[in-house]
């Protein structure tokens, strides 16, 4: 009997993995976040109000929790200093205060309306997160990671993702029962275990898995350091919850333990594989909460709470980001990227459910994060439009009263060469440019850029070229060539028909990242478009042709 038990498992779990399977597939086929698709066929096929094909809720929970401590496990290797400190203080400040401010509004709003304040403070510790992988997918898909609220709203992110550990430590402290002081004795003791387990789990790492994986990541069978990866992440989150502490705060610390040692990136790699089906079962776990009738019942509460938490979000964000000196349209952006609830949300309220969160509180806050999800792609699509239409709003209003738009230094009357946007590939030009007998006039929305270009000896100017009025106070109408190098697809298109229809004889070349928009902005206007992968394919062509004329015998054969 047992073992048939174990068979009916066995295929309630194939059941749900393919059908998390389909939904993500369909989801991404519908430029949705796949992670949707895994709460959908978790919400139609267990738990309450569903087809109830899957049963074994208790079992599936259990491995799902394995799958949330190995998403922190490898968001543990990827910590890094040194990747912090490129964001700069005042955006990372920007990220604690968003955090703390969304938690603060959401715990003052939930008090106003008779919650405790316990429940209330995990409820603002779930919403104060945004979802990591389905903004930079989006992003990524848009090839706008670089650009100004795409870096804002990774920085945004990152210091989310590491505000999980402290929060999850909180929830774990909010689901004690009876008073706060007569949790100090239990607190003591958890403090302790903490202490015992890091400096073990210290010491195991640093110095002695470190010494043992030297050979193991030496020898050609690639199933060893699997098995290292493995042992390690879940070693960790079992030892994390035998001292009576969050597994998934075991499992990051160590990940951020490893991620010091040289074989970090070996082990993100051979956790992957394992950390996406658990995940994708800790996803479907959670859409199992999320009751179909319940949502039907509710269908206005929750459109209701999603829409505020939306618009709670990206007001808040924007405010933070103005405070640490982000232009109004870029705060806008970065806003509405992290407007949404994020994936860790399921993580600490599925700590909290139960405890400290009472059951249709979890379900309303679980179905109206999974509608702020489904609106992702469309937020992050609207983010520079929505952007622009500020500025130029703003822009008007100043025009209204006689003043004119900030400028970072006087540009020439009629420059005869203007470059949109000085990063990389615009400070390549500009140095081009530098002693060259022509005017240069440089446009960026970051005044990092503009400083830049002013160390060169070029005219600098700031401001968000995608903005008619802008090309039109830098006088495109007179330039004779306007060289555009945003790395934004959409971005760079904009100011391309804005150049066209303020400057029609000039000649623009293009920066395109990749090779399949070259065609679009060709029949949009570019007389030049300048593909990164061609380039690349140039210079790698031209570097083997060097190698191969240089010395045209075969290279010695060395061994393995």
């Amino acid at each position: 009997m047992r073992g048939m038990e174990s068979w009916h498992f066995l295929l309630e779990l194939v059941i749900l993995l393919g059908s998390c399977l389909v939904a993500g597939a369909v989801l991404s086929r519908l430029r949705q976040s796949p992670l949707v698709g895994y709460l959908l066929a978790g919400m139609i096929l267990g738990g309450p109000g569903s087809l109830r094909v899957v049963r074994a809720e208790g079992d599936i929970e259990t491995m799902a929790e394995l799958g949330a401590a190995l998403l922190l496990f490898s968001l543990g290797l990827e910590f890094s200093w040194s990747r912090v400190r490129r964001f700069g203080g005042k955006l990372l400040a920007g990220g604690v205060l968003q955090i703390l401010a969304t938690g603060g509004a959401v715990s003052a709003a939930a008090l106003a309306f008779g919650v405790g304040i316990r429940e209330a403070i995990a409820l603002g510790a779930m919403l104060g997160l945004s979802s990591t992988a389905a903004v930079l997918r989006v992003l990524h898909e848009r090839a706008e990671v670089d650009s100004l609220h795409g870096r804002n709203a990774v920085a945004v992110l990152l210091v989310q993702d590491m505000a999980v550990v402290p929060l999850a430590v909180l929830m774990t402290m909010l689901a004690g029962e009876g008073a706060l002081a007569d949790a100090v004795p239990g607190l003591g003791r958890l403090l302790l275990g903490a202490v015992l387990f890091v400096g073990g789990l210290y010491l195991l790492v640093n110095r002695v898995l470190v010494v043992v994986l030297e050979p193991v990541f030496t020898e050609k069978h690639r199933d060893l350091p699997v098995l290292v990866a493995v042992v390690v992440g879940l070693g960790s989150a079992w030892g994390a919850h035998a001292a009576g502490i969050s597994p998934a705060l075991g499992a990051f610390l160590a990940g951020m333990f490893l991620g010091g040692s040289r074989f970090a990136t070996q082990v993100r790699a051979d956790v992957s594989s394992l950390r996406v089906v658990l995940l994708t079962l800790f996803f479907g776990a959670v859409g199992m909460v999320a009751d179909p009738v319940w949502i039907a019942h509710h269908a206005g509460l929750v459109i209701l709470v999603a829409a505020l938490i939306l618009v709670g979000k990206t007001l808040i964000a924007w405010v933070i980001l103005r405070l640490v000196g982000q232009p109004s349209g870029v705060a806008l952006a970065t806003g509405l990227c992290v407007a949404q609830v994020g994936e860790f949300a399921f993580v600490l309220g599925n700590a909290g459910r139960g405890t400290v969160i009472g059951e249709d509180l979890y379900r309303a806050v679980v179905s109206s994060a999974i509608l702020t999800l489904l609106l992702t792609p469309y937020l992050v699509l609207l983010a520079p439009r929505a952007a622009s239409r500020l500025e130029r709003a703003l822009r008007r209003r100043e025009s209204g009263r006689g003043t004119r738009p900030p400028a970072g230094g006087a540009p020439p009357l009629r420059p005869d060469v203007i470059i949109v946007g000085f990063g990389p590939a615009g400070q390549a030009v500009g140095r081009a440019l530098a002693n060259a007998p022509w005017s240069v006039l440089v446009l960026d929305i970051n005044p990092a850029g503009v400083r830049a270009a002013e160390g060169m000896g070029l005219a600098g100017h700031t401001g968000d070229a995608a903005q008619l009025e802008v090309l039109e106070h830098a006088g495109v109408a007179g330039a004779r060539v306007v060289v555009i190098t945003l790395p934004a697809r959409s971005a760079a298109m904009t100011v391309l028909e804005h150049v066209r229809r303020l400057a029609p004889g000039a000649r623009v070349a293009v920066r395109s990242r990749y090779q399949i928009h070259k065609v679009e902005f060709e029949t949009a206007g570019a007389h030049a478009v300048i593909g990164e992968e061609e380039v690349v394919g140039t210079r790698l062509s031209e570097q083997i042709g060097g190698w191969l004329a240089g010395d045209s015998s075969p290279p010695a054969d060395e061994g393995g």
